[in-house]
């Protein structure tokens, strides 16, 4: 099995770095009552947001996603916003006597099924807190280690120039865009100086810093931007959608085989699920064993077609 890597990540746009936000199906109103956290993050007209509303849906969010999402305030804005507007929907389809349709019961009483089952599986699942052990992971590391690579990164800093909503300053601009372009790619220019001074995002206070990328997590159409600078390189202009970038590589480390140290926690982490995993389908075949299954398939098949004519 190859284990994948996952590097510490500074703030970035979400231009560069591929993240899907996570299903938010599950998560209602009445998951939020355990938390404790008052403090106010945003204000949906005359109620308050508190984080204890977000933090137990982040918590189910796995580790890495976790990290790369509290670490990029734009794709964490997008999942509170998405969440906000869940409540807000959840808020008038109660005051219209929704939830009361035969078929919404319906559905409610087969999540509740599937989630006391899935949520007690996990806990005759889990993995004991000391497993697994310092023996264990050197040993998976020794197997393992040829697979066991980091990828090739990059050290990024950008320039961002907004586009703007008025059609007519469009050009305006595109003409500063080009300037700038031509101004960073002098022999003396601070690249970082000129981002402090333009950038309208929250890298301007560090002259643009993304910092380390892993290659391969840059969004294809950005990596083939980046791809063959070397270091101190600098992109031509990438025309996005919300703006203008223009992208510096301040440094570059080459694909090299991991030491223990560096993959240490992600072996622990790959240890305990694949523990979990075997637990988890244990219990599943002494549950069918105690209680066997008998199927008719003929009729089975039948549920396929039932209403199609």
């Amino acid at each position: 099995m190859t284990l994948a890597l996952h590097l510490p990540m500074r703030k970035q746009r979400t231009l560069l770095v591929r993240y899907a936000l996570p299903s938010l199906a599950f998560f209602t109103l009445a998951s939020l009552a355990y938390a404790a956290d008052t403090s106010v993050i945003a204000r949906v007209g005359d109620k308050d947001i508190t984080v204890a509303e977000i933090e137990p849906y982040l918590s189910k969010v796995d580790s890495s996603d976790r990290e790369k999402l509290l670490k990029n305030p734009e794709a964490l804005n997008q999942i509170v916003r998405k969440l906000i507007a869940q409540q807000l929907i959840y808020k008038e389809a109660v005051a219209s006597g929704w939830d009361k349709q035969p078929e919404v019961i319906e559905q409610l009483a087969q999540l509740k099924q599937g989630a006391i089952a899935e949520t007690y599986l996990q806990s005759v699942a889990k993995v004991p807190d000391n497993y697994p052990s310092a023996a264990d992971v050197e040993a998976t590391f020794e197997a393992r280690k040829a697979n066991l690579i980091l990828p090739r990164q990059l050290l990024i800093s950008q320039i961002f120039i907004p586009r703007p909503a008025d059609a007519a300053e469009v050009e305006k601009a595109s003409v500063r865009v080009d300037a700038l372009a031509k101004s960073v790619k002098q022999a003396n220019a601070d690249f970082n100086a000129i981002a402090v001074k333009v950038n309208d995002d929250p890298q301007g206070g560090r002259g643009g810093e993304i910092g380390w990328l892993a290659e391969s997590d840059i969004q294809p159409e950005i990596r083939g931007k980046l791809s063959g600078l070397p270091k101190n390189g600098i992109t031509e202009v990438i025309k996005q959608n919300d703006g203008w970038y223009i992208l510096k590589v301040f440094d570059i480390k080459e694909s090299r085989p991991a030491t223990l140290d560096e993959v240490r926690d992600q072996i622990t982490q790959l240890l305990r699920n694949e523990r979990a995993r075997l637990n988890r389908e244990a219990y599943l075949a002494k549950i069918q064993q105690q209680n066997p299954i008998s199927i008719n398939e003929l009729d089975l098949s039948k549920l396929l077609t039932t209403g199609q004519n």
